[in-house]
């Protein structure tokens, strides 16, 4: 598998180049060279398969000979080992149920593969790699998670001070070992910016191997792409299936794209975000202005500058008309968010998260009476139980694992959103 520079397509490397040190030093993103269609006979038999075997064989199609097929198997077999399904909530409305790994978001499924992924290129070598990630919730539990003592790895996680719920606090910073857990007195902007200019500090890259595990990494993008195929399988349906998903940095949105450009039939995308519009207000106008996040209910998705945005454009050869004519885009407020909520609990039976939520009031926003929708679920409605408390009058699901995570005592460094106070942590 070969990878070019979203900023210079002569700029190529191979995948563990990509992996291991995430972005380009011409500021791009990597992104495959080519995206092989897989055969109509996979297509259109994918019930015939697990999602474990799906999984293989859309990672076989993207990666190619790089890494050998046994091998392949078992960073796939040992990542994705936990379900996908697909509720149906109401007629023609169905959702994917992406929170039913060992952190309750989706973001396990990008973080363990891409933990495996980059243990099986370190393991014939004494290089030793830092690893440095924002987030705005979920992904740095599932970082901390997938990557809790792998060898010659160090996890240093960055999260917004007051801007993640307590229990994705926890997930995050009671790891200790190979996990450090750093809340910066800022935004989730400003913690991802910190990350981006690490990245580009001679100093910093010339003592440290650093890499990421954020959605710019190609490795977090390869596995979000296998529950489309899975989801995609369980509807039975002649209808056109298209896909609503709530959008922050857009790496989930970038993953469905990629499965289409495998050949998978999804009719349209629908982009779900919150107040944080940037997007929507793209596919309206033509013009891309980035803001500065605004704080909401449904925090995962409180980015102001999607870095996946370059990658839609580099997918669409920066075609405005061509990126509008496939997504859709709505915006969705936090009042709207509660509202949906409790409706959905009280006429469906369903708990939803905020995030999910969002999804779901996009998806009646996207009116069309002919097609399945599939809303990714992309966090358990348990991890904003205290963020939605007082809005609600019913209870939400309460998985055992919840009460041994917030047990446990976390371990935390402060720091200002300077950027030579995480210079100074990291060559400490």
């Amino acid at each position: 598998m070969k990878l070019y520079s979203t900023n210079d397509k002569n700029n190529i490397v191979d995948l563990k180049e990509a992996v291991l040190h995430s972005l380009p030093k011409d500021k791009g993103l990597y992104m495959p060279t080519a995206i092989k269609k897989l055969d109509d006979e996979f297509i259109n038999n994918l019930h015939k398969y697990s999602f474990q075997e799906i999984a293989f064989k859309v990672a076989e199609n993207l990666i190619g000979e790089t890494i050998p097929k046994e091998d392949l198997k078992n960073i796939v077999e040992d990542s994705i080992n936990f379900i996908a399904p697909v509720v149906t909530i109401e007629d023609k409305t169905h959702i994917l149920e992406l929170f039913h790994g060992p952190t309750l978001a989706f973001k396990d499924f990008g973080a363990r593969f891409m933990a495996r992924l980059m243990q099986y290129f370190l393991k014939d070598s004494n290089e030793k790699i830092k690893i440095l990630v924002a987030t705005s919730g979920d992904t740095g539990g599932a970082v901390a998670a997938g990557f809790y003592n792998i060898e010659n790895i160090e996890v240093v996680i960055l999260y917004p001070k007051g801007r993640v719920s307590k229990l994705q606090e926890k997930q995050l910073t009671t790891w200790g070992g190979n996990i450090k857990a750093l809340e910066i007195d800022g935004n989730f902007d400003q913690c991802q910016a910190l990350v981006k200019q690490a990245f580009l500090d001679p100093e910093l890259n010339e003592k440290c191997n650093l890499s990421s595990a954020n959605s710019i990494n190609i490795a977090r993008l390869i596995p979000q792409s296998f529950y489309y195929f899975e989801a995609y399988k369980q509807l039975t349906t002649d209808l056109p299936i298209s896909f609503v998903v709530p959008s922050g940095n857009f790496g989930n949105m970038t993953a469905g794209l990629l499965a289409k450009k495998m050949g998978l039939p999804i009719s349209k995308f629908i982009a779900a975000t919150n107040k944080n519009d940037v997007f929507p207000k793209y596919l309206a106008s033509g013009e891309y202005n980035p803001i500065q996040a605004y704080e909401t209910l449904s925090n995962a998705m409180d980015i102001g500058n999607p870095s996946n945005f370059y990658r839609i454009l580099d997918l669409y050869g920066s075609t405005w008309n061509n990126i509008k004519e496939e997504i859709l885009g709505y915006s969705i407020s936090d009042e709207e968010t509660v509202e949906t909520i409790v409706e959905v609990h009280n006429k469906l039976g369903y708990v939803l998260d905020p995030h999910t939520a969002v999804g779901y009031l996009g998806s009646k926003n996207y009116n069309h009476e002919n097609e399945e929708k599939i809303i990714l679920s992309t966090a358990h409605p348990i991890k904003f139980a205290n963020e939605v408390a007082d809005s609600i009058n019913f209870s939400i699901p309460h998985p055992s694992s919840i009460n041994t995570i917030l047990k446990k005592e976390g371990h935390k460094t402060k720091l200002s959103s300077d950027f030579k106070a995480l210079k100074d942590f990291i060559l400490q």
